[in-house]
């Protein structure tokens, strides 16, 4: 790498006086969050210095939340308890009553973990059993993974439209925080809690307190030192400016100020030349001299600098942990790909058994589970359906103990779907009346115009719900009821336990309703019986459900034969009915020979539902993914078994960690000991996984600096996943937190790792710091 002192020289010759000068003026840091001081007449109230960051701290609906408010939450007809909520002066999180006390992390929610804020009786639970409230009155707070609802009843409607927009205006805000930002109210949270007697001063024994919060078991010999070299004042408190030093020191990046300085050379500002160095060596695309000035512009903190085109250490810092310094290129967070293709040529983000929240055995239904998958992007939804009393079809997992939902009440939730069906045909032409009186011209009833009207839309249908069901040929049996194609879904043989009403209900399903079969313009339910040619070929309209066990069959078997049926036609992939426990396969296996329907139980975290929200959080996260070009040929040679000789080197310098989670919070004294381990899910001579050494007892800002290298076959195919542990000799490792993404979105470089929870949620501010390279041969 060239030296700073050799760029600094092509500098004009009045350029370095300017730039010293500068970096005199702005030899201060800019400040770190303020520490805890007293406020509101004396009341110490130090929270609230972080509402005013936000901009909120004069807004009534915020400050009606602060006082709190008696809700009542509703859990059943009969079960409506008084509790009182309170937003924390944090602003990121709201305290409640419980009515057994519990440790003191199970007192609180996260603004951050709210997916969205309902008015009125939108949610099942109030449409069920909160008729006794007005729906003004009323309001639902749903989460992100698998929390249930808190459903709500306000005592006026007005206090309720406080919360519905206070919580509005917390996330909107929060969604819009830089990683400073959401740094500071980090900061702000632990300088308030561990302030134990709230005198805004800051003893040893608190200091000691608030590193063990943050993750991070200092030696107490070090820690004092650090300690007396801020007390300035030597009275063994720290306050004011003396919290600020200490934790300036604390949030110290050695690795981020080496690299800074590689390139500031001993000025310590990066001019607009030295950022455009900097983004050359990264590789960045489209880097410029007036892309340079541009992020100068954008992240750059002092106001000094920044008029005279110069970037700090803090600004330099703020571009990294920004969404344009992230591991995920952010030109593909949009919709970028062609979308004019037929929907044979995409990953279809799919849900199978979308109406359970839990087990197949004897788990509830719920329409929320449709809209949580659709929260997340699913684009193809099950609905399973029975015959009902009164004339009305249900949805639930047959001939199990799982609980009922109303075909009709799901179908409000549906935005795209599939069917399993098992009903008459009474109750089939009740679900078409359903679908259409419900879905009105959002449902496609009838073959588009279009210069091949057999060929499959494309993603670019926006807003329509087609039906996937089975087709009635053109024969009627003498007594004129419709005869079924006998085209079932695939099953395997030990999964076909049915009794002798299972066999009826079989058989009354077989009949297909006009009605219905109508509906399946371009999606008609067929089994797959060859892979090869026939003279009667498939058609494009041709749907084939397999169960994993026969999609993983077809792969070893027929590789390339399965990648070409795929390149013109949809296959669905469901897991199998021995998965009692909602368990998922890898659907990366799946993908890898062009399925695009790979179902997964979207109410079970794991590394398989990782994988999903990895594979779908490029594109804008629409939910359709363009296949690559080897999947979408007909005539490809493609075969996911064999796919040649390594392409691509991925090298991965994992550098540092930064703010963990505290994986038990309620436990002072236990503190992570973090490892990263990279893991690639692609064709199976791709897959692959390293791991780092653990660090002990710090998981506020751990050092690795090793390198981990894979060689992959095809990269195109291929996801990344990033994970944290706990380190653990004698049981399993804990899981801290995990980002998956294409290697094909994965950007070159010095780059920041966001961190997600299990469940999906952002655990920011943390973050892995990496260096990544990638050379294709």
């Amino acid at each position: 790498m060239l030296c700073g002192r050799w760029r600094r020289c092509r500098r004009p010759p009045e350029e370095p006086p300017v730039a010293a000068q500068v970096a005199a003026q702005v030899a201060a840091p800019v400040a770190l969050p303020s520490p805890p001081t007293p406020s509101d007449g004396g009341t110490k109230r130090p929270g609230l210095r972080a509402l005013k960051k936000m901009g909120l701290t004069e807004d009534e609906d915020v400050r009606a939340m602060l006082r709190g408010s008696r809700l009542r939450k509703i859990r059943s007809r009969t079960w409506h308890k008084e509790r009182l909520y309170r937003l924390q002066e944090d602003g990121l999180s709201v305290w409640f009553q419980r009515r057994i006390p519990r440790a003191p992390s199970q007192h609180i929610f996260f603004v951050q973990h709210i997916e969205a804020v309902r008015e009125g009786h939108q949610s099942e639970g109030l449409r069920r059993f909160g008729g006794a409230f007005a729906p003004a009155r009323c309001l639902t707070i749903a989460f992100k993974g698998r929390r249930k609802n808190l459903d709500l009843a306000a005592p006026t409607a007005e206090e309720a439209q406080r919360w519905v927009r206070g919580l509005t205006k917390l996330r909107a805000r929060l969604d819009a925080m830089s990683q400073r930002e959401r740094l500071d109210h980090w900061i702000h949270s632990y300088l308030h809690r561990a302030d134990s007697n709230q005198d805004s001063k800051m003893s040893f024994k608190e200091i000691k307190s608030l590193l063990r919060m943050v993750n991070v078991d200092m030696n107490d010999m070090y820690a004092y030192l650090l300690f007396k070299e801020c007390d300035h004042s030597n009275n063994d408190r720290l306050e004011g400016a003396e919290i600020e030093e200490f934790l300036r020191r604390l949030l110290k990046r050695p690795e981020l100020e080496e690299i800074f300085h590689q390139y500031s050379g001993e000025d310590r500002v990066l001019s607009a030349p030295e950022l455009l160095e900097f983004l050359e060596d990264q590789g960045e695309e489209g880097a410029t001299l007036a892309r340079a000035q541009q992020l100068i512009q954008t992240y750059e903190l002092n106001e000094t600098a920044k008029q005279h085109e110069l970037m700090t250490l803090d600004g330099f810092m703020m571009y990294l942990l920004s969404p344009e310094g992230a591991a995920l290129d952010n030109t593909h967070t949009c919709v970028f790909q062609d979308m004019n293709q037929p929907l044979a040529h995409y990953f279809i983000s799919s849900s199978h058994n979308t109406y359970l929240t839990d087990s197949q055995i004897g788990g509830p239904s719920s329409t929320e589970a449709y809209v949580r998958a659709f929260a997340q992007g699913c684009r193809c939804v099950e609905l399973d359906c029975w015959e009902g009393p009164g004339g009305e079809p249900v949805i639930y997992h047959g001939h199990t103990l799982t609980s009922k939902i109303l075909f009709r009440d799901v179908v409000q939730a549906v935005r795209d779907h599939a069917f399993t069906n098992h009903c008459g045909l009474e109750q089939q032409a009740a679900m078409a009346r359903h679908l259409c009186t419900i879905l009105g011209d959002m449902l496609v009833t009838q073959a588009l115009d279009s210069p091949n009207p057999e060929e499959l839309p494309s993603p670019e249908l926006k807003g329509r719900v087609l039906v996937k069901g089975k087709k009635l040929p053109a024969a009627r049996s003498e007594d004129g009821r419709a005869l079924s194609d006998r085209e079932e879904e695939e099953e395997d043989d030990e999964e076909e336990e049915e009794e002798v009403e299972a066999a009826a209900q079989r058989r009354l399903a077989k009949q297909i309703s006009p009605e219905l079969s109508a509906l399946a313009v371009y999606c008609h339910a067929t089994r797959l019986r060859t892979l090869h040619p026939a003279p009667n070929a498939p058609q494009p309209c041709q749907v084939s459900s397999l169960s994993e066990r026969k999609a993983k069959k077809l792969i070893r078997e027929a590789g390339n034969s399965f990648v070409r049926h795929n390149a013109r036609q949809l296959t669905r992939v469901y897991p199998l009915g021995l998965r009692m426990n909602s368990a998922n396969y890898s659907p990366q296996e799946m993908w890898n020979s062009g399925c695009q329907l790979v179902a997964l139980n979207f109410q079970t975290p794991g590394y398989e539902m990782d994988l999903n929200a990895g594979r779908f959080l490029v594109n804008g996260q629409c939910g359709y993914v363009l296949k690559p070009a080897c999947l979408r040929q007909p005539d490809s040679t493609f075969d996911p078994e064999y796919p040649g000789p390594p392409r691509t080197t991925l090298s991965i310098q994992v550098l540092t960690a930064q703010q963990l989670p505290k994986l038990n919070a309620e436990k002072p004294h236990s503190i992570v000991d973090p490892l990263v381990r990279i893991e690639i899910h692609g064709v199976p001579a791709d897959c692959a996984r390293q791991e780092t050494d653990y660090v002990l007892n710090n998981g506020f800002n751990p050092r690795w600096g090793q390198t981990l290298q894979f060689q992959l076959r095809a990269p195109e195919l291929a996801l990344v996943r990033f994970v944290v542990e706990d380190y653990d000799a004698t049981s399993p490792n804990d899981f801290v937190g995990q980002f998956t993404l294409p290697l094909s979105s994965l950007k070159q470089g010095y780059r920041h790792i966001h961190l997600l929870s299990k469940d999906g949620a952002s655990l920011s501010p943390a973050t892995l710091f990496i260096q990544i390279r990638i050379q294709r041969s």
